[in-house]
């Protein structure tokens, strides 16, 4: 039987090494090569192609993906740049195998957040746009006063931009729920500065259909189920191209 060609980027993510988009700046870079040459973007590869990323190679793609629900602590940095930041998530963590986080979640912020060593399901969650719904408890500074909420709600000027309508909802005195399907850069903390206010907490509950049931600085299996809710979620936005 045949094993078809697949593209460079695919073949690096599904060997669990990067996402997608990261083996194309890879790419770019310089820093991959096929059989001792460096590629075009999108060359393909066949199972008796010796692939190396900065000389390493990079063996076959796994079968056995592993994907991780983490309650990362305040302090804790999203990232996998082990040497440059000692507060890294991977280390925090210490998995024996290679994995990845799915998005951010800011240092000061604690909360879910997703690691993997499948980079095809993080574009496909990354792009899953409106069925990627992440919750938030955030506590301000202050009281919340007049129509704080609605104005969240309804959309906020930041980043040159103006901010998808979203879920609010008040829990307490200065304690509110949003609800995004955007992930702008310190979006919460930027929104609630526009209106004076500052975040004392910030704590992501939930990521799609999997909600925050563990202790912090603790992590768990994602349960096949969770996993496949998660797929069907993310498959209306997959049907579009293969980057």
């Amino acid at each position: 039987m045949n094993t078809p060609l697949k593209r460079i980027n695919k073949f690096l993510s599904e060997a669990g090494y990067c996402s997608r988009r990261n083996a194309d700046k890879l790419i770019e870079q310089g820093a991959v090569t096929i059989n001792g040459k460096i590629p075009e973007m999108g060359t393909k590869v066949g199972p008796k192609d010796e692939v190396r990323v900065k000389g390493k190679l990079i063996s076959e793609p796994k079968s056995d993906f592993v994907y991780l629900a983490f309650n990362k602590p305040r302090g804790i940095v999203c990232t996998t740049d082990t040497r440059r930041e000692k507060d890294n998530i991977i280390d925090y963590i210490n998995y024996p195998e290679r994995i990845f986080p799915i998005g951010r979640l800011d240092k000061y912020s604690e909360g879910l957040i997703f690691l993997t060593n499948d980079g095809d399901i993080v574009n496909k969650i990354l792009r899953a746009r409106n069925n990627h719904e992440k919750e938030y408890i955030v506590t301000l500074n202050k009281p919340i006063h007049g129509d704080f909420i609605e104005k969240m709600a309804n959309g906020v000027p930041i980043l040159d931009t103006i901010t998808k309508k979203c879920f609010v909802e008040q829990l307490g005195k200065s304690t509110f729920k949003i609800i995004l399907t955007q992930g702008l850069n310190r979006q919460i903390r930027r929104m609630c500065e526009y209106f004076e206010y500052k975040v004392a907490s910030l704590k992501r509950v939930r990521i799609m259909n999997v909600k925050l049931d563990i202790e912090k600085g603790k992590w768990r299996p994602i349960t096949p189920n969770e996993l496949n809710e998660i797929q069907k979620l993310v498959s209306q936005s997959e049907k579009t191209h293969d980057h």
